[in-house]
């Protein structure tokens, strides 16, 4: 006879295998009248437009969500997908990241109440080979953040994993226009170029698996920027949008007919109504851009090329062309101050003047803190540099500075990052290279060689929500 401790021990295994075969819940009791979750049937499809991706449309009932769980033909399913809420008893659950050329097992896994399960049969799935013209790329580094970098490159809007791999890609007819980034939405943007001359060339947004969701651009017929869009939970978003007018630049030293292009700033609801506009030509003085810039026939007067709202809701928009950085009332439209540039308003302590010129990338990281891409407030390198500053005292300190070594000179585009543990992901625009950095300035990680001209990099924790992490 068994001891009364193992008996009772076996009694409740019993009772949990027991709930197991009728619907108990997580904590092995019966869950009364409801049903259990199957997977009548599921099929794998192609992705059209991206070979490293899979879509499995499976029919189930009684479940609450579901996930494909996947590995190599042959190997162990060590590796799954995000859950997908079935609608109408079909769940459509893409499957991310896969390697080309290769033979997948793939099983649909079906969540129901209380914890319960079931799985479809096994489906074989093969990828195909990639584009002739997708980039490659290496990467390396001793102590990378985890996820994947999303950018523009050629005729793609990319994201690679730490060895450089291609996961992911989107190809654009005419190219993403410099820039592809992920949102807080979950979703990508880019602004590519397209031959209509009469499209005013908008925003798209894009789903992981690469459908386009929806055109974003700005009312009133301005042209939108390419450098950044911030896109809400919402539906609406914030963009930058071209504005030019002729003006007589003569007393200024310049043209009498000049086409001066500005910087408008735009807040679109979802269905495009114009909640806020923000003009320059309604705050800013031709002046405070420097004298060389403003003498000829057209006028590059303000070049916003970065959007970013502070904790309190106002807007902190970086524009190139004047070296400044400035935050504006999202209620009433008022600058609030002026950083950097003609216009200054901030006493720079213990910071090399000029602190940094045609800036690139402008993020918050905190109250009173940001980081940037100085481009060439040093010509002869640039480099990412954080700030604390003071907006009552209306003073600011260089805290951190990191560049590349050998130093590089991004004269157009870069991005900065800040990202968790104190690390800062950079891209140098035309220079070339993107790194990421700790908290001392050590490369960590970097993509090898010279990938190009990346006008923005970013850091996403995962393929299937790419809002995760610190996108922007």
């Amino acid at each position: 006879m068994r001891p009364p401790g193992v008996r009772r021990r076996l009694g409740r295994l019993a009772l949990f295998l027991t709930g197991l075969a009728s619907g108990c819940g997580g904590d092995g009791g019966p869950i009364a009248g409801s049903p259990l979750p199957s997977v009548q049937a599921s099929t794998p499809a192609a992705n059209p437009d991206n070979v490293l991706s899979a879509i499995v449309t499976a029919e189930v009932q009684f479940a609450d969500s579901a996930v494909v769980r996947y590995g190599l033909q042959g190997a162990a399913a060590d590796s799954s997908t995000a859950s997908v809420t079935p609608i109408g008893g079909v769940a459509v659950i893409p499957v991310l990241g896969l390697l080309p050329d290769s033979h997948y097992s793939l099983r649909v896994t079906a969540f129901g109440s209380g914890g319960r399960t079931a799985t479809g049969e096994v489906m074989i799935f093969s990828t195909g080979a990639l584009p002739s013209d997708l980039p490659r790329y290496a990467a390396s580094g001793p102590n990378p953040s985890s996820g994947y970098v999303v950018f523009a490159a050629g005729k793609y809007g990319l994201v690679i994993d730490n060895t450089g791999r291609v996961v992911w890609y989107h190809r654009f007819p005419d190219g993403p226009g410099l820039n592809f980034m992920a949102q807080p939405t979950g979703l990508y943007v880019a602004r590519p170029t397209t031959p209509n001359l009469s499209d005013l060339d908008p925003w798209v947004e894009i789903d992981p698996l690469g459908n386009v969701s929806r055109t974003l651009g700005c009312a009133g017929g301005l042209l939108p920027r390419f450098h950044d869009l911030i896109a809400e939970l919402d539906g609406g978003y914030w963009l930058m949008c071209d504005e030019t007018r002729t003006l007589d630049l003569s007393a200024e030293g310049g043209n009498a007919n000049a086409a001066v292009t500005g910087t408008v700033v735009q807040h679109l609801s979802r269905d495009g109504t114009l909640l806020f506009q923000w003009s320059p030509f309604d705050h800013f003085a031709i002046t405070d851009l420097e004298p060389s810039s403003r003498s000829g026939p057209t006028v590059n007067w303000t070049h916003g090329n970065s959007l970013d709202l502070d904790v309190d809701g106002n807007l902190i928009v970086s524009f190139r062309s004047l070296g400044e950085i400035t935050k504006i009332s999202t209620q009433t439209g008022d600058v609030l101050w002026r950083m950097g540039g003609l216009a200054n308003q901030f006493t720079f302590q213990d910071t090399p003047m000029p602190a940094f010129s045609r800036q690139h990338g402008v993020r918050l990281t905190g109250a009173g803190q940001l980081v940037l891409l100085d481009n060439l407030g040093d010509p002869s390198r640039s480099q990412a540099e954080r700030y604390d500053y003071d907006a009552v005292g209306r003073t600011a300190r260089l805290v951190e500075s990191y560049g590349s070594s050998p130093p590089v000179v991004a004269l157009l585009g870069g991005s900065t990052q800040d990202l968790p543990g104190e690390h800062t992901l950079v891209a140098y625009g035309n220079g070339g290279r993107v790194e990421e950095y700790d908290a001392s300035g050590n490369v960590v990680w970097r993509i090898e060689g010279d990938p190009g001209y990346v006008f923005r990099a970013q850091r996403i924790a995962s393929l299937y929500h790419p809002r995760v992490g610190s996108p922007r």
